[in-house]
C-alpha cells in the first residue's frame, strides 16, 4: 500500500474538509477541549481566500468551520515559511473575527475565533531561542492576550494555536496533538495502517490518505500539487540563497569601507609624523598598519601632531 502525504493540500482538504468528525478530533486534540469544552457538532464555512496558485501552498486558508457555541475555526497546513507568515496568520484571524458582524449589528453578536496553523518547519526554532536565553516553544504552542502583570487570560476573543512539525519527539507520541503530527511527518512513508492507531479520527484520516482510494482524477490532481509544492520550495530555496548573497555582499562592502578607512587613518598617521621629520621604527609602522580600532587610530592621529617620538603616539593612555 501506498499513502498521500497528509500536508499535501488535496490530500488535506480531501480529509479535514470533507469529513467533519476528522476534522473536530484534529481540533479537539490540538486545542486541548475534552470533556465538557470538546467540540461536538462543527458546521463548514466558506473561505474566500482562495491561494494565489493552484495548490502553491504559499498563502491560502484551507478550511474554516464553526462549532455549535459560534467559534469559528480557521485551520491550515503552510508548508513554507514565507516572509510575514506570522502576520498573515494574525489579519486572517482578526478578518475572520470581523466578519461575523454586518453594519449596525451590536458587537455583542461577536463569537471568538480560533487560528490553527500547522507548519512543515519550525516557526520558533530551538537554537534561535536558546541563542537569545528565551524560553523554548514547544511542538504545540497556544497564544492569546494576556495580561502582564497579573497573567489573567481576559481577552480570548482571538486565539492562536500552532503545530511545528520539525519539533516531533523521536519517541512514539504520547498525547493525541504528537500523533497528529506523527501522521503528517510520517504518512508518506507507511506501508500499512499502524496497528497501534486506534478506532477514530487518527486512524480515518491514514486509511483516506491511502492512494488505493484515489480515483485516477484525484490521483492526478494529486501529483499536481506534489509537484507545486516541489516547485514553491525550489523558488523559495532560491530566494532565501539570494537574500543570503545579499546579506553577505553587503556585509563584505561594510567590512571593506571599514577598512579603507582604518587603511587611510594609518596611513595618515605615518604621513603627519614624516611630514614633522620624525623616524618611525619597523615595529612601530606595523603596529600601526595592524590596528583595526577606529577609535585607536583618531586617538594616534591626534597624538601625531604635537608627539615628540613614534613611540609616543601608539604608547597605552595612562
Amino acid at each position: 500500500m501506498r499513502f498521500a502525504d497528509l500536508k499535501n493540500d488535496f490530500v488535506f482538504r480531501r480529509i479535514f474538509a470533507n469529513h467533519p468528525d476528522i476534522l473536530r478530533g484534529l481540533l479537539n486534540d490540538l486545542l486541548e477541549r475534552q470533556g465538557d469544552r470538546a467540540i461536538e457538532v462543527i458546521e463548514y464555512l466558506p473561505s474566500e481566500q482562495a491561494p494565489h496558485v493552484t495548490g502553491a501552498k504559499l498563502s491560502i486558508l484551507d478550511v474554516k468551520c464553526r462549532d455549535r457555541a459560534g467559534t469559528t475555526f480557521v485551520v491550515e497546513m503552510q508548508l513554507i515559511h514565507v516572509p510575514g507568515f506570522v502576520n498573515r496568520v494574525v489579519y486572517n484571524a482578526c478578518k475572520a473575527y470581523v466578519a461575523q458582524l454586518q453594519r449596525g449589528e451590536p458587537y455583542t453578536k461577536l463569537a471568538d475565533v480560533v487560528a490553527v496553523s500547522i507548519c512543515d518547519f519550525a516557526l520558533w526554532p530551538d537554537a534561535e531561542q536558546d541563542a537569545q536565553n528565551l524560553p523554548r516553544v514547544p511542538m504545540l504552542s497556544r497564544w492569546n492576550m494576556t495580561e502582564r502583570s497579573s497573567g489573567q487570560n481576559g481577552l480570548l476573543q482571538v486565539q492562536y494555536a500552532f503545530l511545528e512539525l520539525p519539533k516531533l519527539p523521536t519517541r512514539w507520541p504520547e498525547t493525541g496533538a504528537e500523533l497528529w503530527a506523527w501522521l503528517f511527518v510520517h504518512t508518506p512513508g507507511l506501508t500499512e495502517v499502524p496497528p497501534e492507531l486506534p478506532p477514530g479520527p487518527h486512524r480515518d484520516a491514514v486509511e483516506l490518505a491511502n492512494e488505493a482510494t484515489f480515483t485516477q482524477v484525484e490521483q492526478e490532481a494529486y501529483q499536481r500539487v506534489m509537484d507545486e509544492i516541489q516547485q514553491a520550495r525550489e523558488l523559495a530555496k532560491l530566494a532565501a540563497d539570494a537574500e543570503a548573497r545579499a546579506v553577505d555582499a553587503e556585509a563584505r562592502a561594510v567590512d571593506a569601507e571599514a577598512r579603507g578607512r582604518q587603511e587611510g587613518l594609518a596611513r595618515a598617521i605615518l604621513a603627519v609624523l614624516a611630514a614633522r621629520g620624525i623616524a618611525v621604527d619597523s615595529e612601530t609602522r606595523a603596529r600601526i598598519a595592524a590596528c583595526t580600532d577606529a577609535a585607536t587610530l583618531d586617538r594616534w592621529i591626534a597624538r601625531a601632531a604635537t608627539a615628540a617620538s613614534a613611540e609616543e603616539v601608539v604608547a597605552p593612555v595612562a
